[in-house]
């Protein structure tokens, strides 16, 4: 009895807060764990229409189908590459960046460039891709009418498939590192500036005390966000690599959300995405706890 008046005195305590807070944990409850139902698909064969526990149960039958495929090896080199190198070229960018913007004294000059830099993140994906697609027309794409000018012969970006990989990653690079460096900003300015006074007084230079005072500072901060970034390996851009795309990249470019895309739902083999889905999570979820652990171990700093 004691137990539910405490309890009740606390909801009425915490009333607002709770308030504030159901919002957010109605959209996870709606829309992360009620989902959570629908793996089972991948272990029946279902059918639309059809209660999924009324399909029939067939097992690892879709994993097995996935893991014997012929675009399995494809698929996962394409998205381990694709995810690696975007993490190895944007992740150390946002970093650099909000250091070096630290470093500018001009308050107008900071602001500006801030601004610019963060304005690529609010287009739309769909506007930027449409953009790079124009530019690079092999046809009257800019690009191609500068070679042109030079001498040089027109290339056919789009549907080169050595060329998809840079070209994913540089409108990765233009379009978040101006966005992603704002945490980094925060963390820069909660340092103590007495420490820099410090520093100086004891004769270290700027490049100094960027290694020394706050390189350290950010670290914390940092390896948070290169655990979630590797607990994402697998989920690359999969609305960026569908707009870019095309049979004849396919060999470079197709990763596994796409492909999930096209056989699971253009296919209307619901089972086998959901297949596909769960393995992908699951490795997910295998490299966000070995990052976690080796991050726990080499530095000290971890989600939990």
């Amino acid at each position: 009895m004691k137990a539910k008046s405490r309890l009740m005195k606390n909801l009425s305590r915490d009333k607002y807060l709770l308030i504030l807070v159901a919002p957010v944990l109605i959209y996870y409850i709606v829309f992360h764990y009620m989902p959570m139902y629908g793996t089972l698909m991948a272990f029946v064969d279902y059918v639309p229409g059809q209660p999924i526990l009324q399909s029939e149960w067939v097992g690892f039958k879709w994993f097995h189908e996935f893991f014997s495929s012929i675009f399995f090896w494809r698929l996962i080199r394409n998205t381990f590459l694709l995810s690696g190198l975007t993490m190895i070229f944007t992740f150390p960018l946002p970093i650099i960046f909000a250091i070096v913007l630290n470093e500018v004294k001009n308050r107008y000059f900071k602001k500006t460039i801030q601004t610019i830099s963060y304005m690529p993140h609010f287009v739309s994906l769909v506007v930027i891709v449409g953009i790079v697609v124009n530019m690079l027309s092999v046809r009257d794409g800019v690009i191609n009418n500068i070679l042109e000018q030079f001498g040089m012969e027109r290339i056919d970006f789009m549907n080169d498939p050595n060329g998809f990989r840079p070209l994913y990653i540089i409108i990765v690079i233009w379009q978040s590192y101006g966005w992603n460096s704002i945490i980094y900003m925060a963390s820069l300015s909660s340092i103590d500036p007495s420490l820099y006074e410090a520093a100086t007084i004891d004769g270290a230079n700027r490049w100094q005390q960027i290694i020394y005072i706050t390189l350290p500072s950010l670290r914390p901060v940092v390896m948070m966000l290169l655990i979630l970034t590797v607990g994402m390996l697998m989920s690359v851009g999969f609305e960026q690599v569908m707009l870019m795309y095309n049979p004849a990249t396919y060999g470079t470019a197709d990763v596994i959300s796409t492909y999930v895309y096209r056989r699971g739902i253009i296919g209307s083999q619901f089972s086998f995405g959901a297949a596909v889905g769960l393995f992908n999570s699951l490795i997910n979820f295998t490299l966000l706890l070995a990052a976690n652990y080796a991050s726990k171990k080499l530095t000290a700093s971890s989600l939990w």
